[in-house]
């Protein structure tokens, strides 16, 4: 898993270019597991690979907790929120190099809308067409993800009056949203070859659809949830992708070729889930009617029980479901925050809360 946070300044709590100290403190105790991103306003966390979900929530929240006290060290925090909540994220500063700077010619004004961060997720899965073939099955559940996960609602000091502004900005990219339905690995080559002939892309790494065979990994990578607030969440989301990687893996076997979703109401199902997340009703790409998405999710997660079971995942998932569900999306945690006495930085301090493991889950 990887993700991502922005790092801002403790009293303005606005986004601050500070990411390389934090790196470079935070590295220290765990290597290779943190790094820099595109601006020099995120800090990016990486988990090993591992076989449960415990064990993955327990590096999620180690490496949570040595980069909050990397970033106290320096003078900064780090929030876990899909966008920045205060003004002063336009136009930030892109790091420097060969490929950073090809990436800011290529795709220009879509760079000042970078101070956005998202959530990650890994599922091994070696041979590139088998894991083509199972994210056919996985893209009728991303709007689902989008909406368990949305915590973006604010953007530059204002609320979008959306769940996940950052799902809203994402789309804007050439090559990034929903992916197509691919047929074959020599289907996904041949559209490459025309996206990259069209300049759509940098390389490799810039196909950014929200499922995609990893560049650097023998994975199927899942990439279309904002950063949670707590790393519980995280974990939750990645124990319910592996579940259905699982359950795609075994229908491909059967031959199975998954639902023909077209790409209009796919876009229109993340339209919705962005614009009203857990909280609301979803297009459901299935039976074309709008359902309340906790139905939805209690659906996924009764089709994916005998796998949890299996995989040792049913308690976790359980016991961070039931939190998250009493709690509310990430969305709604900020707003709540901020109603309270009508400060904008309240949704920072609690998102900064969020990160550090020091916030009540069910309120705020």
């Amino acid at each position: 898993m990887e993700e991502e946070f922005l790092v801002v300044d403790p009293d303005s709590r606005c986004v601050t270019p500070a990411a390389a100290v934090v790196v470079e403190g935070a590295s220290r105790r765990l290597g290779a597991r943190v790094g820099g991103e595109i601006t020099s306003l995120h800090v990016e966390t990486r988990t090993t690979p591992v076989g449960s979900g415990e064990e993955l929530l327990g590096q999620l929240t180690w490496a949570r907790e040595v980069i909050d006290e990397c970033a106290r060290q320096q003078g900064v925090r780090v929030a876990a929120t899909g966008t920045s909540v205060m003004p002063g994220a336009a136009a930030p500063p892109v790091t420097r190099g060969p490929r950073q700077d090809r990436g800011t010619q290529t795709f220009r004004g879509l760079h000042d809308e970078l101070a956005i961060c998202a959530l990650h997720v890994h599922v091994e899965i070696p041979d590139r067409e088998r894991a083509l073939l199972v994210g056919n099955h996985l893209r009728a559940c991303l709007p689902l993800l989008i909406a368990m996960t949305a915590n973006s609602p604010f953007w530059e000091g204002r609320d979008s009056g959306y769940a996940s502004w950052r799902t809203v900005v994402w789309g804007r990219w050439p090559v990034a949203g929903p992916p197509p339905r691919f047929t074959s690995l020599a289907h996904y080559e041949q559209v490459v070859r025309v996206l990259t002939a069209a300049g759509a892309t940098v390389d490799a790494g810039t196909l950014f659809w929200d499922i995609r065979p990893s560049v650097a990994h023998p994975t199927l990578e899942v990439r279309v949830s904002d950063v949670p607030v707590t790393a519980q969440e995280s974990a939750l989301v990645a124990v319910l992708v592996r579940a259905l990687a699982v359950v795609a893996s075994e229908a491909v076997d059967r031959g199975d070729p998954g639902p023909e979703i077209p790409g209009e109401l796919l876009r229109a199902a993340y339209w919705r889930a962005a614009r009203d997340g857990l909280e609301g009703d979803l297009l459901d790409v299935g039976s074309g009617g709008l359902r309340p998405a906790r139905e939805m999710v209690a659906e996924l997660v009764a089709s994916v029980g005998p796998v949890l079971a299996d995989l040792g995942d049913a308690a976790l998932v359980e016991r961070c479901l039931g939190e998250l569900l009493a709690a509310g999306s990430g969305a709604a945690r900020q707003r709540d925050a901020v109603r309270r006495r009508g400060r904008l930085t309240d949704a920072v301090d609690f998102l900064v809360a969020g990160t550090a493991g020091s916030v009540s889950r069910v309120s705020v």
